[in-house]
């Protein structure tokens, strides 16, 4: 198998060329260049914080919205309790794709559709594979999509993977969707996750930044069919989980 482009990784916390910057709001914030970076300006976008407060950074990598730290450790608890019931409902499995080969993550939904991979396709449909209907998806996930994204509709699939040691999901788009319109939405629970972003066909040069425990990613605009993927986790980097792991929601307008 040909080996991947090699990609360039951001670390964070990034260290800012020029600190101090940050004044106001989200709102037309000043871009600033980062140290460290051969033409970063050029390959990186902006980045942007909130009231100096770099653990809460808004970063435009690609066209990709990374909010970091977002959800504070207390909200990250939150979500995983509101995850047990859903899991208990509509349990992990682990999807085999069309080619025949299993994935490595384990993955369930929430909301009116699910999404699911066999041997017939890749696709939505409103119930689990072992016959049951997919649990709503909780009111304080719809929030979380509603003050970041401010998109007229919610979404009506939130898709589960859990990621355990040594799992991982390559460059793919999210292209199942019926309008492409609409964004999609991925909060990170859990261990760190080293995430590449590509370009929107195959190949080419890519880029990755490693994504913590309670950091918000979004995907609209031209960056909405962009390809992107997870290399490898940190398994253990986090305490979140008592066996430790990381899961990913991500929110989708699937219909």
């Amino acid at each position: 198998m040909a080996s991947l482009p090699r990609s360039v990784v951001h670390e964070w916390p990034y260290t800012i060329a020029r600190p101090g910057v940050y004044k106001g709001g989200i709102r037309g914030l000043q871009a600033v260049r980062i140290a460290g970076f051969r033409d970063s300006a050029a390959f990186f976008g902006k980045v942007l914080a909130r009231n100096g407060d770099s653990s809460m950074a808004q970063l435009l990598l690609r066209g990709f919205d990374i909010r970091k730290g977002h959800l504070d450790t207390a909200a990250q608890a939150g979500l995983i309790e509101l995850l047990r019931p859903i899991l208990k409902a509509a349990p992990l499995y682990r999807p085999i794709m069309p080619s025949g080969k299993e994935m490595s993550v384990r993955m369930t939904s929430a909301g009116a559709m699910g999404w699911v991979t066999d041997r017939a396709g890749y696709r939505y449909q409103d119930t689990h594979p072992k016959g049951m209907s997919w649990p709503a998806i909780p009111d304080k996930i719809l929030t979380i999509w509603q003050n970041l994204t401010g998109a007229d509709r919610q979404p009506d699939c939130c898709l589960i993977n859990y990621y355990g040691e040594g799992t991982r999901m390559g460059l793919h788009q999210d292209k199942d969707e019926a309008d492409f319109s609409w964004p999609v939405l991925s909060i990170s629970l859990g261990d760190d996750a080293l995430f590449r972003i590509g370009n929107t066909t195959r190949g080419g040069k890519t880029e990755s930044i490693w994504l913590n425990s309670g950091d918000v990613v979004i995907m609209g605009g031209p960056a909405r069919l962009s390809y992107h993927g997870i290399d490898r986790i940190r398994f253990g980097s986090s305490r979140l989980l008592p066996k430790g792991g990381r899961i990913n929601l991500t929110l989708r307008v699937a219909v």
